[in-house]
């Protein structure tokens, strides 16, 4: 299992053999309908929904344009707290300062709380190679390491697995991990969800660290917030002596009041609660209280390139509720797999591209992997325009130009296979400039409509192969209008 899934193919290769499997489609569209049909309904009974919306996105927008002033805050509160703080510019740093963290413990085995921010940096990889082993206690990502898996959903990581399939997974791998799964194992969830509590019991009991990420970070106090459905999150962040927490430096709010706020729409957007089951709170550490030592590993890891781009920067308001994926017709087909990331669905195929950058095949693929429907737009909790950063991403692969990378100034190159898009563009711009030349040539095409192929030549299959090229109208829309309304306009 890798965090980065370095070896991928780009997305519309790896895209295609995923919607060639039926029964991950099915999976997959059964999953999301539901989850989408719950989210409706919890939101429509929040009458101040769109306030909320808006209140969220300002409070966002507000702390990363001052997020210098605020990570500086969170620091002095964390360390009057009795908390310690590291710093790290990116994956190899974070991964060598939390396997630094463990091995004075003297402890080789670790529980975690879910974090995308983890996966992000492939910690468990890291510390593998160091000789620790790291124990998933979400249940979902429970089945994804025990099924030696990839997680395919921020919210539900193992949400393209049924029933019969996890049953066989506890089955066949549990036993290497831990406790094994009992006999006689069936596909029931009560019965899955036991096994799994069994499993992991033992686990936090025994652990003397315990590793999470943070859904929020408060700057005023120096509190963390991990918000789960499940209980485990509560059990790694209570029970372990030492507690390790890598969080994203986009995560910080400013304020304990502007919890209030996510507090309310997170839920609603993830998991279609009213509020969230386990919100855990912890602000340093406390005398017979929890861990009696606390480290907090602030990841940039990209974060502070991608803040650097005006259009690009509202990917970081992002609060991974999931809900853009949940909506997504690409999603839906495609599954979570397909985009090499973590970080799947619409809000991956502009966050992962701009924490990256654009150089391999797959992140040049990634911004193309939308239909621009605007449907993941329309659910999103702080408002990120999502298609805006789509086509902002998409011209920076074809035409390349200025952008920020490891904090530097460059100007990047454009992606490679490109070429026929970017004289395409040049053509449409030249022609659109000069309304004479656009007249002839929408007459000529309407005359020539009989003789045009019913797909297109050279690198235009690519785009015709799945789809019907439509049909030249008979008379172009200028013509008609002047047919129809001109002598009107003319005679008022």
């Amino acid at each position: 299992m890798s965090g980065t899934f370095v070896g991928m193919p780009a997305f519309p290769e790896a895209a295609r053999e995923a919607v060639g499997d039926s029964t991950l489609r099915g999976n997959l569209r059964h999953a999301t309908h539901t989850i989408r049909a719950k989210r409706a309904k919890a939101v429509a009974e929040v009458s101040d929904w769109a306030e909320l919306r808006e209140a969220g996105k300002r409070i966002k927008d507000h702390t990363l344009r001052h997020l210098d002033d605020y990570l500086v805050q969170l620091e002095e509160a964390v360390t009057a707290a009795g908390g310690t703080v590291h710093w790290a510019a990116d994956a190899e740093e974070a991964n060598r300062i939390v396997a630094r963290l463990v091995k004075e413990t003297g402890e080789s085995e670790v529980v975690k709380v879910k974090s995308m921010a983890t996966q992000e940096i492939g910690l468990n990889e890291a510390l593998q190679a160091e000789g620790i082993r790291a124990y998933e206690t979400d249940l979902a990502e429970l089945i994804v390491q025990l099924g030696k898996d990839r997680p395919s959903h921020i919210l539900v990581p193992a949400i393209h697995r049924n029933r019969g399939e996890i049953r066989d997974v506890f089955r066949a791998e549990m036993g290497e991990w831990g406790r094994p799964a009992p006999e006689g194992l069936t596909d029931t969830p009560a019965e899955l969800a036991e096994a799994a509590r069994l499993h992991l019991r033992e686990k936090f009991l025994r652990a003397k660290v315990g590793i999470s990420g943070a859904n929020f970070m408060v700057a005023e106090t120096g509190t963390l917030v991990v918000v789960e459905s499940e209980g485990n999150g509560r059990m790694c962040l209570t029970l372990p002596e030492t507690l390790i927490s890598v969080v994203g430096i986009e995560k910080v709010l400013p304020t304990w009041r502007d919890l209030e706020v996510f507090l309310q729409t997170l839920p609603r957007s993830s998991t279609a609660e009213r509020m969230n089951p386990y919100t855990s709170m912890w602000t340093g550490t406390t005398d017979g209280d929890g861990p009696r030592v606390f480290h907090l590993v602030l990841l940039d890891n990209g974060r502070t390139d991608t803040l650097a781009d005006e259009v690009g920067r509202q990917a970081l308001r992002c609060i991974r509720c999931s809900a853009c994926l949940n909506v997504c017709p690409v999603y839906e087909r495609a599954g979570g797999h397909a985009y090499g990331s973590v970080y799947p669905g619409p809000i991956g195929a502009i966050l992962s591209p701009q924490l990256r950058g654009t150089r391999s095949e797959i992140d040049a693929s990634l911004p193309y992997a939308s239909s621009l429907c605007g449907a993941c737009y329309e659910v999103c909790p702080v408002a990120i325009d999502i298609p805006e950063v789509l086509v902002h991403l998409r011209e920076r692969v074809v035409e390349g130009g200025p952008a920020t990378r490891d904090g530097n100034k460059v100007v990047l190159k454009p992606a490679k296979g490109h070429a026929g898009e970017r004289a395409a563009m040049r053509a449409a711009r030249w022609a659109f400039a000069r309304p004479g030349a656009l007249r002839a040539g929408q007459r000529l095409a309407s005359r020539t409509r009989r003789f045009h192929p019913r797909a297109l030549p050279g690198p235009g299959r690519a785009w015709s192969a799945s789809r019907e090229l439509p049909a030249v109208p008979a008379e172009p829309f200028r013509d008609w209008w002047q047919r129809t309304r001109g002598g009107e306009e003319g005679a008022k």
